[in-house]
């Protein structure tokens, strides 16, 4: 599903290189649920970015479903985005000036592409918003806002859904909520989820949790493991 080969982003400030990240490998499989945790400024967000062709690493490979991004072009890679993923980010970006049904299908729209009425219903019933399709976000609360985009991340079917602090600006009950319905799709419908977060209680619905700290993998662990408990509750006291 996903494939990184020694991956590395360096950003320039001023004459002065800052290298973020340093030489990342990592595989994904499909069907994967997979949290992305370290503290501010250790590379996470920037993979993950890397990850949706939303930036250009400095070297090195990703391969998206057997598709190398890196040697695309920005028309090319902004095709493979529309059709192999779906994006949620902690400020949703919803669009104030549209409703929560045509939020939804927005990604459509700007691919020129029609939604099937069916497929919005079914998209609206699974996150419990049948009913507020004429609603506008700011008519919202900020887990309704959130389920709106989680919608619109998967109304055209991505392979895959990135997933940065998607629970980062909601309490502890709206973002369980929002975590048991990225549950829900990944086990009901074996959707590959990479999360970036800092929550300890986000990060164990993952089937596996890496740990990033100066821009490489310094430990990780998954859900099979003995330790996996232990991990948790370490991080999580």
């Amino acid at each position: 599903m996903i494939n990184v080969v020694s991956l590395t982003k360096d950003y320039k400030t001023g004459k002065e290189v800052v290298p973020v990240l340093k030489g990342v490998d990592l595989s994904i499989k499909a069907g994967e649920f997979v949290c992305i945790m370290g503290p501010s400024g250790s590379g996470k967000t920037t993979l993950l970015h890397l990850l949706g062709g939303l930036d250009t690493p400095t070297s090195g490979s990703i391969q998206i479903n057997g598709k190398e991004l890196t040697s695309q072009s920005e028309k090319n890679r902004t095709l493979l985005r529309r059709k192999e993923m779906g994006f949620v980010f902690q400020n949703y970006q919803l669009l104030p000036t549209l409703t929560v049904y045509e939020n939804i299908i927005f990604p459509l729209h700007a691919d020129g592409k029609k939604a099937s009425p069916g497929d919005v219903d079914e998209l609206l019933n699974a996150v419990e918003l049948k009913g507020y399709e004429n609603r506008f976000p700011h008519e919202l609360s900020g887990g309704q806002q959130q389920r709106v985009a989680i919608a619109r991340s998967l109304i055209h079917q991505p392979s895959i859904l990135l997933a940065d602090e998607p629970t980062g600006n909601l309490d502890r009950k709206r973002s369980g909520d929002i975590l048991d319905l990225l549950a829900k799709f990944h086990y009901e419908q074996k959707q590959t989820i990479v999360m970036v977060t800092h929550d300890m209680f986000a990060a164990g619905y993952a089937d596996r949790i890496i740990l990033f700290k100066d821009g490489v993998i310094e430990a990780e662990v998954k859900r099979e493991d003995e330790d996996y408990a232990r991990f948790l509750a370490r991080f999580m006291a």
